[in-house]
């Protein structure tokens, strides 16, 4: 089982944060979502939230609210090409980024601040458009192109 802090994350404009997985890895590859991660040994929730945003995408976070959580079976695909599913529980922040610029490490390849009218626009991953449709941004009727 994995326990993972998600970020909804919105910039001083109000569009949301996504970050678009590698095709070769990951529990959604070549899928856009939310970006978060583990905890960590002795870390908070916010400690591990705030760690992992740094660490994927090089911003600071302002005001962290908690909204809900969800949870799955996720086949993951590893680098080496293997798979092996794991129940994930995923663990829902409402958050403000503060200005700075988007640095990706390799988790992800790509990264885009998008309004709430163009979310369907994007090829979201399952776990993200049911965030989005429990929050009344987006119908949960499958993902974009």
């Amino acid at each position: 089982m994995r326990v993972i802090v998600v970020g909804v994350i919105q910039n001083e404009n109000g569009d949301y944060l996504l970050c678009r997985m590698p095709e070769g890895r990951g529990v959604f590859p070549g899928e856009w979502g939310l970006p978060g991660g583990g905890i960590e040994p002795e870390e908070t929730l916010e400690q591990a939230l705030r760690r992992e945003i740094r660490e994927e995408v090089g911003l600071e976070l302002g005001r962290i609210e908690p909204l809900f959580f969800t949870d799955a079976t996720y086949p993951k695909l590893f680098a080496d090409g293997s798979r092996r599913s794991i129940y994930m529980v995923f663990l829902l922040f409402r958050c403000a980024a503060r200005p700075g610029p988007i640095r990706l490490n390799p988790e992800f390849e790509g990264a885009a601040w998008v309004p709430r009218e163009r979310l369907s626009e994007y090829r979201l991953n399952r776990a993200t458009v049911g965030t989005f449709a429990r929050l009344g941004l987006l119908e949960e009727r499958g993902t974009g192109a």
